[in-house]
């Protein structure tokens, strides 16, 4: 840990049934709030799904306290340095699924059906084949400012459009392996076990998703192109750190490379949208004119 970073970003989730998430979700945000911690955390029968920021001491102290509860006592943390807190507040909230998939299956539970898990070294292996279809579990925003080289954007706004999305143009690639990808994994875990009742028969995905793959010491994020979106203040963090990095994103307005987003300056739109400073500038942080006022 850098001497000069006192604070830390965690990354976290864990599939395993939580009798009466629904209390435990509201004990867990007072301790959350006494410790002084600050994120979002999503608590559900199906377990626990969060990223957060505090203190070194504070972040250390959350992990040895959650891995006390024989729940969560293998939980794998993912952190980040960070110069302050990346939130302003503090939620814990209790919620139907970790992530939003809406398909009704028991089986689609990540502890009985999920895709192979790949390490980063295998990953960054299985990228180079030529045989293997690599699709992003996450959604065309978040592609959109940077992705695995030669992946599928998925045209989906959302998690939830994914099953019909992948029934409508994903059908012809059921006899091929396909790599599947997210920000930290736990999306993944839905997605690939989909894909495997759905009839695709070699499916893997990226264990620890891009933020674990970023970390690799030897693969040092090679064949990840621009950054990773992330759901907090950062907006983005960047995962290659050779020199082979580019960036990928597009303004929204001129299409000159950039990786900034923004949200437009629009109260009632806060649209997030890939915009250069020169257009930031010109737009004065409008997403379009018919949000701008008169």
């Amino acid at each position: 840990m850098n001497q000069e970073s006192v604070y830390s970003v965690l990354l976290f989730y864990k599939y395993v049934n939580i009798p009466d998430a629904e209390q435990f979700a509201k004990e867990h945000l007072d301790y959350c709030k006494n410790l002084g911690i600050k994120g979002r955390i999503l608590i559900a029968d199906e377990g626990i799904n969060g990223t957060l920021s505090g203190t070194v001491e504070q972040t250390e102290q959350y992990m040895h306290d959650l891995r006390q509860n024989p729940l969560f006592a293998d939980i794998v943390f993912k952190i980040d340095e960070a110069d302050g807190h990346t939130f302003k507040k503090m939620f814990v909230r209790y919620k139907k699924e970790l992530v939003t998939f809406r398909v009704d299956d028991e089986e689609l539970d990540p502890n009985i059906l999920s895709g192979k898990k790949l390490n980063p070294k295998q990953f960054y292996e299985h990228l180079q084949r030529d045989d293997v279809i690599v699709l992003d579990g996450r959604t065309g925003y978040e592609y959109d400012i940077g992705h695995f080289r030669n992946s599928i954007r998925p045209d989906v706004e959302s998690f939830r459009e994914f099953p019909e999305w992948i029934r409508e143009y994903m059908s012809e690639h059921k006899d091929k392996p396909i790599l599947t990808y997210c920000t930290g994994g736990i999306r993944c875990e839905k997605l690939s076990g989909f894909l495997l009742k759905e009839g695709f028969q070699e499916v893997y995905q990226l264990d620890g998703g891009i933020v674990s793959y970023g970390k690799d010491p030897d693969i040092k994020g090679r064949l990840f192109d621009g950054k990773c979106y992330v759901f907090d203040e950062r907006i983005s963090v960047p995962i290659n750190h050779t020199d082979e990095d580019i960036v990928v994103g597009r303004c929204h307005h001129c299409s000159k490379p950039t990786d900034r987003y923004i949200n437009c300056a629009n109260d009632a739109c806060h649209q997030q949208h890939i915009c250069c400073e020169e257009c930031d500038s010109i737009y004065n942080g409008y997403c379009s004119e018919q949000c701008a006022p008169l």
